[in-house]
């Protein structure tokens, strides 16, 4: 079984996922996954993975604690990776 941690093609897709088109959401992703890519579990990188297939205005609300996640992105785990996208 192929995890996020042992596949550099994944974590090299999933950083450049990361990369948006508003440079805020751009700046707290990247600064997230500077300090905390190696140490995402696959929960983590799912929740992650599921939050950026959003708009990039809806992804600024959530992280910015302007709404909650609704429908599929209406996860536990994607709860709580919010709630560290929010401290970074």
């Amino acid at each position: 079984m192929t995890t996020h941690q042992s596949d550099p093609a994944n974590r090299a897709r999933l950083r450049w996922r990361s990369r948006r088109g508003l440079l805020e959401n751009d700046l707290i992703l990247t600064r997230f996954l500077d300090a905390h890519e190696a140490d995402l579990t696959d929960d983590e990188v799912d929740a992650l993975t599921r939050l950026l297939d959003l708009s990039d205005i809806a992804l600024m609300g959530l992280m910015l604690a302007r709404g909650e996640p609704e429908g599929e992105v209406d996860l536990p785990h994607v709860h709580a990776l919010l709630a560290r996208l929010r401290t970074a």
